[in-house]
């Protein structure tokens, strides 16, 4: 309610002279589609990735999705225009956004998970639930301190390759803790490397989206891209639970995961990101056709 109120009192009035309305079959739909198939993924771990709810879910997003892409192709004011959603440079953009997603959120999973484990296992740190947020804190405050750094790369080298500099920055952060897990220190110092990595790439994103979509579209290209890093997050958390209950150990009646699933899951983390850096330099950043303009800087202020 303090945020809505903020809005109507503090944010100034834009221009809507452009007109429009809000489809709203269309954000049923998308709505519809996306939440099925997202709970499916997140769930499958629990109730079993062939068992009939999973499916039946995931299957049944799908198909609502398919017949929402359908209608949204035949409206006039649609949601989401899949015309421009699928002009190379938007499109590739949201393929490496749910790539770098699914890197950003696996160190939110694992760290924590390695750094609670009990050091009976041989591998687990054995740290508190403070202590592990306080290892992990200082990861959030350089996201923020590199912020500004973005801005100034967009500036000088393009949305384009500040996007594969943050994303290369993740997959390193990961290749580090792989190499070094055996102490809290050093899974912090990855952390920190991890989230410099988004807290560059990031802002990139809806900077390269807008310089390739009209501004009327802008906001649904955006949202959609926003979209794309949350589905690659969801999948992350469903693939990471997947590989950390793949083998594991008995440590006093309870099963925790073995030391070999983390290898794995930092492993996979590190070549999402990088597979995000290989979509990311298929971008066009110069004159293409398809209708498309030419990509201008973007002055960000920071």
């Amino acid at each position: 309610m303090l945020i809505i109120a903020a809005v109507l009192l503090l944010v100034p009035r834009v221009n809507t002279s452009a007109g429009g309305r809000l489809d709203i079959p269309g954000a049923v739909g998308l709505a519809i589609g996306l939440s099925a198939f997202l709970i499916a993924v997140s769930k499958a771990n629990d109730w079993g990735w062939t068992s009939g709810k999973t499916l039946g879910l995931g299957l049944g997003g799908i198909a609502v999705l398919v017949v929402w892409g359908f209608f949204e192709l035949r409206q006039k004011e649609p949601l989401v225009d899949l015309r421009t959603t699928a002009r190379p440079a938007v499109l590739l953009t949201n393929i490496a956004a749910a790539a770098i997603g699914f890197g950003m959120m696996a160190q939110s999973i694992i760290l924590p998970m390695l750094l609670r484990l009990p050091e009976a296992t041989g591998y687990g740190l054995g740290q508190s639930i403070l202590a592990a947020g306080l290892w992990m804190a200082p990861g959030g405050l350089m996201m923020m301190f590199f912020a500004p750094l973005s801005g100034l790369l967009i500036n000088k080298i393009g949305a384009k390759y500040t996007l594969a500099i943050g994303a290369s920055i993740l997959g390193c952060g990961y290749l580090f803790a792989f190499f070094l897990m055996d102490a809290a220190w050093k899974l912090m110092l990855a952390s920190i490397i991890c989230a410099i990595g988004v807290g560059v790439g990031y802002a990139a994103m809806p900077t390269l989206i807008m310089g390739s979509v009209p501004a009327t579209e802008a906001g649904a290209a955006v949202g959609l891209n926003g979209l794309m890093r949350s589905l690659g997050t969801t999948v992350a958390s469903a693939v990471m639970a997947l590989i950390l209950a793949s083998a594991t150990i008995s440590l006093g009646g309870t099963e925790v995961p073995d030391e070999s699933t983390f290898t794995w899951c930092f492993l996979i983390a590190a070549a999402a990101a990088f597979v995000g850096v290989a979509i990311t330099m298929l971008i066009p950043s110069k004159g293409r056709t398809s209708g498309i303009v030419e990509e201008q800087p973007v002055r960000v202020r920071h």
